[in-house]
Protein backbone atom coordinates (compact mmCIF):
# COMPACT_ATOMS: atom_id res chain seq x y z
CA UNK A 1 0.00 0.00 0.00
CA UNK A 2 1.02 3.72 -0.34
CA UNK A 3 2.23 5.22 2.97
CA UNK A 4 1.78 9.10 2.73
CA UNK A 5 0.68 11.78 4.58
CA UNK A 6 -0.41 12.30 8.48
CA UNK A 7 0.56 9.31 10.27
CA UNK A 8 -1.06 9.14 13.95
CA UNK A 9 -0.26 7.79 17.28
CA UNK A 10 -2.45 7.55 19.67
CA UNK A 11 -0.85 8.33 23.36
CA UNK A 12 -2.88 7.10 26.49
CA UNK A 13 -1.46 9.79 28.59
CA UNK A 14 -3.20 12.30 26.15
CA UNK A 15 -6.22 10.47 25.92
CA UNK A 16 -8.20 8.60 28.51
CA UNK A 17 -10.31 5.80 27.32
CA UNK A 18 -13.49 7.90 27.48
CA UNK A 19 -11.90 9.86 25.01
CA UNK A 20 -9.63 7.97 22.91
CA UNK A 21 -12.43 7.25 20.32
CA UNK A 22 -14.29 10.50 19.57
CA UNK A 23 -9.99 11.80 19.52
CA UNK A 24 -9.56 9.54 16.50
CA UNK A 25 -12.64 10.14 14.54
CA UNK A 26 -11.92 13.46 14.56
CA UNK A 27 -8.51 12.73 13.41
CA UNK A 28 -10.11 10.38 10.83
CA UNK A 29 -12.24 12.94 9.85
CA UNK A 30 -9.38 15.59 9.39
CA UNK A 31 -7.18 13.36 7.30
CA UNK A 32 -4.93 10.96 9.04
CA UNK A 33 -4.21 7.77 6.32
CA UNK A 34 -2.77 5.88 9.16
CA UNK A 35 -3.12 5.23 12.53
CA UNK A 36 -1.10 3.50 15.35
CA UNK A 37 -2.73 2.49 18.76
CA UNK A 38 -0.02 2.67 21.11
CA UNK A 39 -0.98 2.17 24.58
CA UNK A 40 2.35 1.07 27.15
CA UNK A 41 0.18 1.17 30.07
CA UNK A 42 -3.44 -0.57 30.08
CA UNK A 43 -4.17 -3.97 31.01
CA UNK A 44 -4.45 -6.44 28.18
CA UNK A 45 -8.14 -7.09 28.50
CA UNK A 46 -8.63 -3.15 27.98
CA UNK A 47 -6.05 -3.18 25.23
CA UNK A 48 -7.78 -5.45 23.01
CA UNK A 49 -11.32 -3.82 23.44
CA UNK A 50 -9.55 -0.61 22.58
CA UNK A 51 -7.89 -2.04 19.75
CA UNK A 52 -11.34 -4.02 18.64
CA UNK A 53 -13.09 -0.98 18.30
CA UNK A 54 -10.14 1.32 16.73
CA UNK A 55 -9.99 -1.06 13.45
CA UNK A 56 -13.79 -1.24 13.25
CA UNK A 57 -13.35 2.70 13.46
CA UNK A 58 -10.35 2.70 10.54
CA UNK A 59 -12.36 0.36 8.58
CA UNK A 60 -15.02 2.88 8.39
CA UNK A 61 -12.31 5.22 6.77
CA UNK A 62 -10.50 2.94 4.81
CA UNK A 63 -7.25 3.49 6.97
CA UNK A 64 -5.24 0.94 8.10
CA UNK A 65 -4.77 0.41 12.12
CA UNK A 66 -1.03 -0.17 13.16
CA UNK A 67 -0.32 -1.72 16.82
CA UNK A 68 2.57 -0.82 18.54
CA UNK A 69 4.82 -3.83 19.46
CA UNK A 70 2.44 -6.32 20.13
CA UNK A 71 1.83 -9.08 17.97
CA UNK A 72 -0.60 -10.86 19.67
CA UNK A 73 -2.91 -8.08 19.92
CA UNK A 74 -2.16 -6.79 16.07
CA UNK A 75 -3.75 -10.72 15.31
CA UNK A 76 -6.49 -10.37 18.19
CA UNK A 77 -7.77 -7.33 16.60
CA UNK A 78 -6.99 -8.16 12.84
CA UNK A 79 -4.85 -5.53 12.57
CA UNK A 80 -2.97 -4.10 9.32
CA UNK A 81 0.23 -4.48 10.81
CA UNK A 82 2.29 -3.51 13.48
CA UNK A 83 5.13 -0.92 14.35
CA UNK A 84 8.55 -2.42 16.23
CA UNK A 85 11.43 -0.50 18.17
CA UNK A 86 14.92 -1.79 17.67
CA UNK A 87 14.12 -3.53 20.95
CA UNK A 88 10.92 -5.25 20.34
CA UNK A 89 10.02 -8.08 18.32
CA UNK A 90 12.26 -8.54 14.99
CA UNK A 91 11.03 -8.06 11.83
CA UNK A 92 11.05 -12.03 10.85
CA UNK A 93 9.14 -12.81 13.92
CA UNK A 94 6.27 -10.27 13.08
CA UNK A 95 6.04 -11.33 9.27
CA UNK A 96 6.11 -14.92 10.70
CA UNK A 97 3.67 -14.06 12.88
CA UNK A 98 1.20 -11.76 10.75
CA UNK A 99 1.49 -12.87 7.13
CA UNK A 100 2.66 -11.90 3.84
CA UNK A 101 0.36 -8.54 3.61
CA UNK A 102 1.36 -7.63 7.05
CA UNK A 103 2.15 -3.95 6.72
CA UNK A 104 5.67 -3.82 9.18
CA UNK A 105 7.38 -1.12 10.19
CA UNK A 106 10.40 -0.20 12.71
CA UNK A 107 12.18 3.13 14.18
CA UNK A 108 15.66 3.44 13.42
CA UNK A 109 16.11 6.18 14.66
CA UNK A 110 19.28 8.34 13.09
CA UNK A 111 20.68 5.33 11.48
CA UNK A 112 20.70 4.63 7.96
CA UNK A 113 22.66 1.37 8.66
CA UNK A 114 19.80 0.17 10.81
CA UNK A 115 17.13 1.52 8.03
CA UNK A 116 19.02 0.01 5.53
CA UNK A 117 18.71 -3.69 7.09
CA UNK A 118 14.99 -3.23 7.89
CA UNK A 119 14.78 -2.56 3.85
CA UNK A 120 16.86 -5.91 3.92
CA UNK A 121 14.41 -8.18 5.97
CA UNK A 122 11.65 -7.31 4.25
CA UNK A 123 10.19 -3.88 6.42
CA UNK A 124 7.40 -2.07 4.65
CA UNK A 125 8.40 1.57 6.25
CA UNK A 126 10.65 3.25 8.02
CA UNK A 127 10.98 5.79 10.58
CA UNK A 128 13.58 8.26 11.92
CA UNK A 129 13.35 10.96 14.66
CA UNK A 130 13.80 12.69 16.46
CA UNK A 131 13.75 15.56 14.33
CA UNK A 132 12.49 18.30 17.01
CA UNK A 133 12.37 18.58 20.45
CA UNK A 134 9.35 15.99 21.60
CA UNK A 135 6.77 16.13 24.38
CA UNK A 136 6.25 12.55 23.87
CA UNK A 137 9.93 11.34 24.08
CA UNK A 138 11.77 14.39 25.05
CA UNK A 139 14.92 11.83 25.83
CA UNK A 140 15.31 10.64 22.01
CA UNK A 141 18.13 11.23 21.03
CA UNK A 142 17.81 13.85 18.09
CA UNK A 143 18.18 12.81 14.24
CA UNK A 144 19.34 15.54 11.20
CA UNK A 145 17.23 17.02 9.18
CA UNK A 146 19.90 16.11 6.02
CA UNK A 147 19.17 12.25 7.03
CA UNK A 148 15.98 12.39 5.19
CA UNK A 149 17.63 13.26 1.76
CA UNK A 150 20.47 11.09 2.27
CA UNK A 151 17.87 7.75 3.27
CA UNK A 152 15.94 9.43 0.57
CA UNK A 153 18.74 8.42 -2.21
CA UNK A 154 19.31 4.74 -0.92
CA UNK A 155 16.06 3.74 0.20
CA UNK A 156 12.90 2.23 -1.85
CA UNK A 157 11.03 2.13 1.14
CA UNK A 158 8.44 5.06 2.50
CA UNK A 159 10.18 7.11 4.92
CA UNK A 160 8.55 8.41 8.07
CA UNK A 161 9.53 11.26 10.10
CA UNK A 162 8.52 11.82 13.83
CA UNK A 163 9.47 13.60 16.90
CA UNK A 164 7.98 17.26 17.77
CA UNK A 165 6.75 17.88 14.20
CA UNK A 166 3.93 20.61 14.24
CA UNK A 167 2.20 22.30 11.77
CA UNK A 168 4.96 25.08 11.64
CA UNK A 169 7.41 22.87 11.04
CA UNK A 170 6.47 19.40 8.65
CA UNK A 171 7.23 21.41 6.19
CA UNK A 172 11.23 20.72 7.00
CA UNK A 173 10.81 17.03 6.67
CA UNK A 174 8.92 16.92 4.20
CA UNK A 175 10.88 18.80 1.65
CA UNK A 176 13.75 16.39 2.71
CA UNK A 177 12.33 13.63 1.52
CA UNK A 178 9.50 12.12 4.38
CA UNK A 179 6.88 10.25 3.04
CA UNK A 180 4.51 10.83 5.56
CA UNK A 181 4.20 12.63 9.16
CA UNK A 182 4.03 11.30 12.70
CA UNK A 183 2.17 13.45 15.05
CA UNK A 184 1.54 12.19 18.70
CA UNK A 185 0.79 15.49 20.67
CA UNK A 186 0.43 18.11 18.44
CA UNK A 187 -1.93 16.48 17.45
CA UNK A 188 -4.09 15.17 19.75
CA UNK A 189 -3.11 18.18 22.67
CA UNK A 190 -5.03 20.18 20.24
CA UNK A 191 -8.59 21.97 20.99
CA UNK A 192 -9.64 20.85 17.66
CA UNK A 193 -7.97 17.16 16.54
CA UNK A 194 -10.14 17.57 13.15
CA UNK A 195 -8.68 20.90 12.04
CA UNK A 196 -5.40 20.21 13.40
CA UNK A 197 -5.16 16.98 11.15
CA UNK A 198 -6.50 18.69 8.28
CA UNK A 199 -3.48 21.19 8.49
CA UNK A 200 -1.05 18.93 8.86
CA UNK A 201 -2.27 17.19 5.92
CA UNK A 202 -2.46 20.09 4.02
CA UNK A 203 1.54 20.50 4.48
CA UNK A 204 1.88 18.30 1.74
CA UNK A 205 0.13 20.22 -0.28
CA UNK A 206 1.77 23.04 -0.48
CA UNK A 207 5.08 21.05 -1.46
Amino acid sequence: MSIHGLYAITDSQLLPPQQLLEAVEQALRGGTRILQYRDKASGQARRLEQARRLKLLCDRYAVPLLINDDLQLALDCDAAGVHLGQGDHTLQQARETLGPDAIIGITCHDSLSLALKAQQDGANYVAFGRFFPSHTKPEAPPAPLELLPQARQQLRLPLIAIGGITVDNADQVISRGADAIAVIHHLFASDDIEQRARALSAAFDSL
